[in-house]
């Protein structure tokens, strides 16, 4: 089932202007990039929910500054070394 977020605005904001396909698209871009960064969605259902490719994604990650890769300095050393020993 999908889930809405509800925005507030003051009333000065018209409603023609929240209307607008390109408010809501960047509205929906930042709430999919913070719950990326948090990791309560992974990369593929970020990119699917924002109907863009990974390689899109990469680039909006990018500029939202959301890691493509978020490991702790431990959990790369342990890749990197697996990596090695496996050549």
């Amino acid at each position: 089932m999908l889930k809405k977020l509800v925005l507030e605005f003051p009333p000065e904001v018209l409603e023609e202007d929240l209307q607008d396909r390109d408010v809501q698209m960047k509205a929906r871009e930042g709430a999919v990039m913070e719950l990326l960064r948090k990791g309560k969605l992974s990369q593929g259902r970020a990119a699917e929910l924002l109907d863009i490719s990974r390689n899109d994604l990469f680039d909006l990650m990018s500029k939202y500054d959301v890691p493509v890769m978020d490991m702790s300095q431990d959990e790369l050393k342990k890749e990197l070394s697996k990596q090695v020993l496996e050549k």
